[in-house]
């Protein structure tokens, strides 16, 4: 973050701007653990020792899913080309204050008040595209992701429907969980739209997949 600037006459050494948004680092929404178990519980009255329960890494779900592997890759090419606009911008001003403390000893007293003056003036200035570009950054983090994390709910819930899952929480929201009971990678491929064997991936320690429906007509499948 760049400090204010210092009253005129006085030049404080302009610290460096680092552009990382926390859009950058975490592409999917937050979620609470009561939020999501509300919207994954199925209905029943099972006893508590029959629950079924699994858990699902939302945050990853949502990155390695195609779309999410072709967003990170848009937002680092746009996070690129601003943090390079940034640190150019930075790197011009530090020059300048540079020049401005070597010449402050021949110039006159109203020269170096402007010169100091149009150097803290370009500071607020970089310090405002600074917060417009994180801005604009989130914006285009939320309109790239927030479909791809709808989508992702929605294979959760396909699957949490399929196998009867009576709740499904984020593996973030939890302090342990057994690896069996981690469904990620079936998520990402429903998300993706590629489930094996013609159904849903097969449930962990399942052994196979869930079977295809029956051809259309009522005939039962060929072996």
């Amino acid at each position: 973050m760049v400090r204010r600037p210092s009253p005129v006459g006085r030049l404080d050494q302009p610290r460096c701007i680092e552009y990382a948004p926390r859009a950058m680092r975490i592409l999917a929404r937050p979620l609470v653990t009561a939020a999501l178990a509300a919207a994954l519980s199925l209905p029943g009255g099972a006893a508590a020792a029959e629950v079924k329960v699994a858990v699902v890494d939302v945050q990853r779900a949502v990155m390695q899913t195609e779309d999410g592997l072709r967003a990170q890759a848009t937002l680092k090419k746009l996070f690129d080309s601003r943090q390079q606009e940034l640190n150019k911008r930075q790197v011009d001003l530090q020059k300048q204050k540079e020049d401005i403390d070597k010449q402050a000893k021949v110039l006159s007293q109203q020269s170096l008040q402007k010169k100091v003056e149009d150097w803290q003036k370009q500071m607020v200035e970089l310090q405002s595209t600074f917060v417009e570009y994180n801005k604009e950054l989130e914006k285009k983090q939320k309109e790239l992701t927030d479909p791809i994390f709808e989508r992702v709910l929605g294979a959760i819930k396909r699957i949490a429907g399929q196998d009867s899952y009576d709740l499904i929480v984020d593996r973030a929201t939890v302090a342990f969980s057994r690896s069996d009971l981690d469904l990620t990678d079936r998520v990402i491929q429903v998300a993706n739209g590629t489930p094996v064997g013609g159904g849903l991936p097969a449930a962990p320690g399942s052994g196979h997949a869930t079977p295809p429906k029956a051809p259309a007509g009522g005939g039962a499948a060929k072996p």
